[in-house]
């Protein structure tokens, strides 16, 4: 990522969560109505107006239709999730490279008796504090902000210095982010997690298979080229049919696995078949939730 200017592709990410959000309720595969309050200016303009909105989703589904489809079907999925875990009393919530995620500001149950923490690189996470304040007036109180850059500080110390409780039942939150860190960033990430939550704390990550990392179909080159073109190159990929094994050797519990292509035809997003082409440029991976026995 370019340090500097924050997340292109959380940028991204939002849009496509707010376009998919202004869909009819019959028709739309996740909600988020916080999203279009978070885009940039520019975004925010064309989201705003109703033929501007129709062409960009025009455009979305040339350029970007896989990944979009895939993204707002991981929103419904973790949505879902989240709410699970809430019922179940989670009592703490972390949210791991945060990108312009809603989730704590959208479920008023979070508000009374879980302590939420939105970790995020440093520029990034300021930009979305800075619109964060022109939407509510002010930070939300219920919300520890915890800027770490992933490759260069321990996770560990920043949120333990934030206030992180290890002896809580936690779910964390990864979302659109393995990909693009180092394996030995995954590691202690995963590893920090079984080393410093309760029995019975769960994470949700989103990954690509490891062969889209060497791909050399057109497909997998041009999807590579757009992510390095923009600054964030996909580093890390999982190999297909190893989720399990993968987890189970870093002392997590494999619950389910969804692939990006099953996930689409789950009761947690809808079908909603698309008039425009949609070129295969997107990752293919898969979207798990494990827990800490």
């Amino acid at each position: 990522m370019k340090r500097e200017n924050g997340s292109w592709t959380a940028e991204g990410v939002a849009f496509f969560r707010a376009l998919e959000s202004a869909c009819p309720e019959g028709e739309r595969r996740c909600y988020d109505p916080l999203a279009q309050h978070l885009l940039n200016p520019w975004l925010r303009l064309v989201y705003r107006n109703r033929f501007r909105r129709w062409i960009a989703r025009i455009y979305v589904g040339l350029r970007h239709g896989r990944a979009a489809v895939h993204i707002v079907a991981r929103t419904s999925y973790i949505d879902f999730r989240l709410s699970e875990c809430i019922d179940d009393g989670i009592e703490q919530l972390v949210i791991l490279g945060a990108g312009f995620d809603s989730r704590a500001f959208r479920f008023p149950e979070l508000r009374a008796g879980v302590s939420v923490f939105e970790v995020d690189h440093p520029a990034t996470q300021r930009r979305k504090l800075e619109r964060l304040k022109k939407v509510f007036g002010t930070l939300p109180s219920h919300v520890t902000f915890v800027p770490v850059d992933f490759e260069r500080e321990p996770l560990e110390q920043r949120l333990l210095e934030s206030g992180y409780d290890r002896g809580l039942q936690t779910l964390f939150i990864w979302e659109g982010v393995v990909m693009y860190l180092p394996a030995e960033s995954v590691d202690e990430t995963l590893a920090f997690i079984t080393r410093n939550s309760a029995t019975g704390s769960s994470i949700i990550f989103d990954y690509v298979y490891e062969s889209l990392l060497e791909g050399r179909s057109e497909d997998s080159r041009a999807w590579r080229a757009y992510l390095e073109r923009i600054g964030e190159p996909p580093r890390f990929g999982i190999e297909e049919g190893v989720i399990e094994e993968f987890l189970n050797s870093r002392g997590l519990l494999l619950v389910e696995n969804w692939t990006d292509e099953a996930l689409k035809g789950t009761r947690f997003s809808r079908v909603v078949k698309s008039s425009y082409p949609v070129r295969e440029v997107a990752p293919h991976g898969g979207i798990c939730l494990s827990v800490k026995p």
